[in-house]
């Protein structure tokens, strides 16, 4: 009836045929194992990749970067210590923010380049 039968066993359907429940055990766990090798690639693993960017990301944070915080502040960092980034926000306007809400960096210490002048149409 069903051209996986140890699918249909696996979900507990009748009528596949096989007379007996045999090897039951391992082909109920198939579908489990299918579905967690599925989640892992679609969901775990690249949580991972993008936590392990973060982290590089925040190691690699030095005094004179130009970075974005989570809350969508701009801001070039004056000092930094382990835990506490201290960002200049405008002349003498300093703000102190945790170092793991940093999400960006947008350059090393200098002005972003001013955009090209469009040309006239």
């Amino acid at each position: 009836m069903f051209p996986f039968s140890g699918v249909a066993e696996a979900m507990g359907l009748p009528g596949t045929g096989s007379g007996g429940s045999g090897a039951g055990g391992f082909t109920g766990l198939i579908p489990l194992l299918l579905m967690f090798v599925i989640f892992y690639f679609l969901l775990i693993r690249p949580q991972q990749k993008k936590a392990k960017q973060q982290r590089e990301l925040l190691s690699g944070l030095k005094k004179g970067d130009s970075v974005i915080t989570s809350g969508g502040i701009y801001g070039r960092i004056a000092e930094i210590n382990d835990t506490i980034i201290t960002l200049e926000v405008a002349d003498k306007v300093r703000i102190k923010v945790a170092r793991s809400y940093v999400t960006a960096v947008t350059s090393t210490g200098q002005e972003a380049a001013p955009p090209p002048p469009k040309k006239p149409a």
